[in-house]
């Protein structure tokens, strides 16, 4: 009985070794699926008892191309647009740094001329190369697409078989097992809804600011608040701040007082107030894992694992707090 028992714990073993390593060119899609699912179920839960699993899963999946797809391909193109703009403007002297520079050297000590000379085209020759390398794996991008659809549609549909398979196969009690995916459930709330939410707002207040004072390439300076305001310890003041500076360097003393007013009172205070606001729900996760999920999920999965770090570090944290419970 022992030597069975040992022979299908190897054969699950090479298998499960195998089937990553099929999984794995496909990881960042499966990781999406499952982020998609996650936000989507409640409205599957909702719409199936209507119009049948597979309608429902079916409609869902359109609405998520044209809703997320569809918008971020387009506001991607202008983002990328919009940043070549912003470096033809520097090289051509439309978009005056003169100032800017003048000051930092002064303050610093540093040739910022001497220090910045050739790396413009040097940057944006390599900009180039990583595109020509990204639509070079178009075919892998496609099937990576259909493999996100299809997993997509399966979850939605038998999410809540393959939720009951999880619990039968797990060798925990039944009370263990709920109290572990209420804290997925609260860590994947803090982490997709509660974070998204605020850094999007927080993106597009500073995107109406920028714009009010005359900034041009808006759309590009709310994509990069957005994902900076992801960021724990950084938000949006990373953005607003120097632009206000640049303004009073360059002689727009009223328009760098507007901004910088703006990003106190309106930018900042709506982080403090919305975010315990839609956190509420989800897990209170530390800063210092929220910055080590984020970088590590970045490094490991690419720019899915900017969502996926901290959840899987929130797991590793409600898993360790249980073990110290019931074992120790």
């Amino acid at each position: 009985m022992k030597q069975d028992r040992a022979f299908l714990v190897v054969a699950i073993g090479a298998v499960g070794l195998l089937s990553l390593a099929l999984l794995a060119p496909f990881v960042q899609y499966i990781m999406t699926a499952v982020l998609l699912g996650y936000i989507l179920y409640p409205l599957q839960v909702r719409l199936a008892p209507r119009v049948g699993p597979r309608v429902s899963a079916g409609l869902l999946i359109l609405l998520s191309i044209f809703v997320i797809v569809l918008p971020f391909a387009v506001l991607l193109t202008v983002v990328v647009r919009q940043a070549l703009n912003v470096v033809r403007g520097i090289r051509e002297g439309s978009l005056d740094v003169t100032a800017v520079q003048n000051v930092v050297e002064s303050l610093s000590g540093v040739e910022l001329a001497d220090l910045l000379q050739g790396r413009t085209e040097e940057q944006a020759a390599s900009v180039l190369r990583n595109a020509l390398e990204v639509f070079g794996g178009l075919t892998n991008v496609l099937i990576g697409f259909t493999i996100l659809l299809f997993l997509l549609y399966y979850l939605l549909k038998d999410g809540d078989r393959f939720v009951e398979w999880l619990r039968t196969v797990t060798p925990f009690p039944s009370a263990l097992q709920d109290e572990l995916y209420a804290e997925a459930d609260a860590v994947m709330w803090a982490v997709l809804v509660a974070n998204v939410a605020v850094a999007t707002i927080q993106g597009l207040l500073t995107g109406v600011g920028l714009a009010v004072v005359g900034f041009s390439n808006v759309a590009f300076w709310v994509v990069m608040t957005t994902f900076l305001s992801l960021l724990p310890l950084i938000g949006a003041s990373i953005v607003w701040f120097p632009a206000s500076v640049y303004l009073f360097v360059t002689g727009q003393a009223l328009p760098a007082a507007f901004l910088f007013l703006y990003g106190t009172f309106v930018i900042s205070l709506s982080d403090n107030y919305l975010r315990p606001l839609l956190s509420s729900r989800g897990a209170n996760l530390n800063p210092g894992v929220l910055v080590l999920g984020i970088f590590g999920g970045l490094a490991a999965f690419g720019f899915v694992g900017l969502f996926f770090g901290p959840i899987v570090l929130g797991l590793f944290r409600a898993l360790l707090d249980v073990f110290a419970r019931e074992y120790h």
